[in-house]
């Protein structure tokens, strides 16, 4: 197995820097949790902007994650390595987006926060279709980053589905 520090890749480079978010997908015990955990001060943040400008705040981060993960996966030659985490970062970004829009007057912002860190993290555990087909079928640094923005995406439809169902059963 390629290490990357056999590789030359050093932590002072700035795609290293993004893709492992600021080291933390170096943590030795469940990196991409640590990579969604780390995310929640800055989904807490947009949180507090108006939408657009989280949007383009979250797309300017998946722009990133695309450089970072693209240069790590060419260097190392290992397609979504453990130690990148920005697409974790990016798809709890995502789920929060998506729970924040429809359920920010209705639900407290740290109870938002938790479920869209679990549904996030349960899809991207678990990856069912197409979160695991989008994972396998695609190379590079939009292969690492897209199964997570799919992963996000579901985990928020289903909360947002439970709370739909939550809202009818009690009318």
């Amino acid at each position: 197995m390629t290490t990357f520090t056999e590789d030359g890749i050093r932590a002072r480079r700035l795609p290293f820097i993004v893709a492992t978010f600021f080291g933390t997908g170096l943590s030795p015990l469940a990196p991409g949790t640590a990579g969604s955990i780390s995310a929640l001060p800055l989904a807490w943040v947009l949180l507090q902007m108006p939408l657009l400008t989280a949007g383009m705040g979250v797309a300017f981060l998946f722009a990133l994650g695309l450089w970072s993960a693209n240069h790590l996966e060419q260097v190392s030659g290992q397609h979504d390595a453990q130690i990148i985490v920005i697409d974790e970062v990016v798809g709890v970004c995502v789920s929060t987006l998506i729970l924040g829009w429809w359920l920010r007057a209705a639900v407290d912002p740290y109870l938002l926060l938790l479920l869209a860190f679990v549904s996030f993290r349960l899809f991207d555990i678990v990856k069912p279709w197409p979160v695991g087909w989008l994972d396998r079928a695609i190379g590079g640094g939009l292969g690492v980053m897209i199964d997570d923005i799919a992963a996000a995406i579901m985990g928020a439809l289903c909360v947002l589905g439970f709370c739909y169902v939550a809202l009818v059963a009690s009318i």
